[in-house]
Order: C-alpha cells, then structure tokens, then sequence
C-alpha cells in the first residue's frame, strides 16, 4: 500500500493557494478542473514526487465549511522552526500555539484546517519572543 494524498476542502481557492504556496512554500503539482461536477482539485507538495493534499474547491459553495478541527492536522517538518514562524507572521498568519519549545508551533489555514510545524532534528534553544508569546484560539 502506497500513500497518496490527504483532501481538504476549501471554500476561497485563491486564499488557500495564497497560504499553502505563497506562505507554507507549497508546490502545485497538478490541478483538475471539472465543468461537468462544477469542482477544481489542486494537488500540493513540499516537491514533485512527495506526499500531497488536495484541496477541493468546489465552485457553488457559500457556506463556511465547519469542523476543521474534527479533521486532525497536517504536519510539516521545517528547517528552523523561528525562522519559519517569523516568515508567517509577517505574512498575516496568527501563530496560534507559538514554538515555545523550540520544537513545535501550531497555525491555521483559511478554511480552519490545523497545521503543526515541528523543528527538524533536535529542538532549537528556546528564545523570546517566543518563549513569552502566550496561545491564542484553538488549533
């Protein structure tokens, strides 16, 4: 058996990709429109070959969907989990259980969808802002 990828609906497209490309880093390796079903697939990946999610977005929702954190989260594995967390905050992203740790934070997508970032390797000496930065929501 073979992993193939994890779906995710959204509601906005154009802010998803804005969040898992622009701000994640994210690739699109390949995209489905459908007329006939009124959807669009786009399939994401750290690179071409990885693990992927799927976003689908389909064209006539208009309600929020709900129950993101029913689903889980996704987790990726960073570099330098500071550096990654600073890059999103100045993207508009709230850090909503900061990497205290040095180890592990937790975000948000626009649809609600929880995602951990967790330091590769061994935890980073802990270090403000982020050892003071309290929680903030749910993740």
């Amino acid at each position: 058996m073979k992993y193939l990828h994890t779906m995710i609906r959204v509601k906005d497209l154009d802010a998803a990709l804005d969040f898992f490309c622009t701000k994640l880093g994210l690739i699109e390796t390949r995209r489905k429109d459908s007329e006939q079903g009124r959807f669009t697939l786009v399939f994401l990946a750290t690179e071409k070959g990885a693990p992927e999610i799927e976003l689908t977005h389909n064209w006539d929702q208009e309600e929020e969907y709900t129950g993101g954190r029913n689903f889980g989260h996704l987790a990726y594995a960073v570099d330098n989990i500071y550096e990654t967390c600073q890059h999103l905050m100045d993207s508009g992203v709230t850090i909503l259980r900061p990497p205290r740790d040095g180890y592990m934070a937790f975000i948000r997508s626009p649809d609600q969808i929880s995602i951990e970032l967790l330091q590769r390797g061994e935890s980073l000496p802990p270090q403000e802002p982020w050892l003071s930065m309290p929680n903030q929501g749910s993740w």
